[in-house]
């Protein structure tokens, strides 16, 4: 099981919209000689969805490769189409990755019997480990606890979720509903930078979360201080947390605040993303500078 920060990578692209490998070598490099516990690519917050599965392969194939089991890789392999799913996370597993997030199919609001259906199917296909991906805001659907304390009951493959609510309260709940009750080993991460602090309070394991791309070396510290039991420390960092919270909210949709980020603490990358997306304005990315310097980090 991974604990502690896992980070869901941006994934970084040319002025062309091609992925730049280059600049993704260099960011993978910082992220694990931060300190980081793990890297998850394809995630939201890496463009999944607005990338072809020719592009998915050969990402993951390089990140496989470039990681060279210093830290676990996981990746996104989900989408509408559950066989297009089976055939990535089947792919990845053959290229070695360690797990593969599976976001709750989207544009239906499906009820809870067919998101059972949709991932039992998945389960049934695929041997590698499997972490439910919840984002309600993005998917127009919540699992429920019990669906999945169910479906990890049943599939010795589905071992964790990633749970992406603006709340701790559901994550609590998974955290008691299944992970204290299950008979194996299951992670509960959250989504949301600012409740790192709560999901291990509550017997979470950890965080998948977009900020420490910006940077890595503060959750990093941060993990290792809880660790410790080093709760000025702690204080100290999950105040500057809060404070960077404010980027998610510069730009619509998020990741193009969180590249312009990382590019502004020197990272030499080109902070495009792909289409429709385009760059930030001038004072969106005056704000982003603002918060970046208030927390100490420019």
């Amino acid at each position: 099981m991974i604990k502690g920060i896992i980070t869901p990578t941006i994934t970084v692209f040319d002025e062309d919209k091609n992925i730049d490998f280059e600049a993704t070598e260099e960011h993978i490099e910082n992220l694990i000689e931060a300190g980081v516990n793990g890297i998850l690519f394809l995630g939201s917050i890496g463009e999944f969805f607005a990338m072809t599965l020719a592009e998915k392969k050969k990402l993951i194939s390089f990140a496989v490769k470039t990681v060279n089991k210093r830290v676990p890789v996981l990746v996104g392999t989900g989408g509408t189409a559950a066989e297009d799913v089976i055939e990535l996370s089947n792919f990845a597993q053959a290229e070695g990755v360690d797990g593969a997030a599976v976001i709750t199919p989207y544009f239906f609001q499906f009820n809870q019997q067919t998101l059972y259906n949709y991932y039992s199917h998945i389960a049934h296909n695929v041997e590698l480990d499997l972490y439910i991906y919840n984002f309600p805001a993005r998917s127009g659907v919540n699992i429920d606890p019990q669906t999945v304390y169910k479906l990890a009951s049943e599939y010795k493959n589905i071992v964790g979720i990633k749970d992406t609510m603006n709340t701790i309260s559901h994550t609590r709940e998974l955290i008691q509903k299944v992970k204290k009750e299950l008979e194996k080993e299951f992670a509960v991460y959250s989504g949301f930078d600012e409740y790192f602090l709560p999901n291990l309070l509550n017997g979470g394991d950890g965080l998948i979360g977009g900020l420490s791309n910006i940077a890595p070396e503060l959750f990093a510290e941060f993990y290792k201080s809880y660790q410790k039991k080093d709760f000025k420390k702690i204080n100290e960092i999950s105040n500057k947390i809060n404070m960077m919270m404010e980027i998610y909210s510069l730009s619509d949709p998020f990741f193009p605040a969180i590249k312009k980020a990382v590019s502004l603490r020197g990272s030499n990358l080109n902070a495009a993303c792909k289409e429709p997306v385009g760059l930030l304005n001038e004072s969106q990315s005056k704000n982003i500078k603002i918060i970046l310097k208030k927390v100490k980090l420019i």
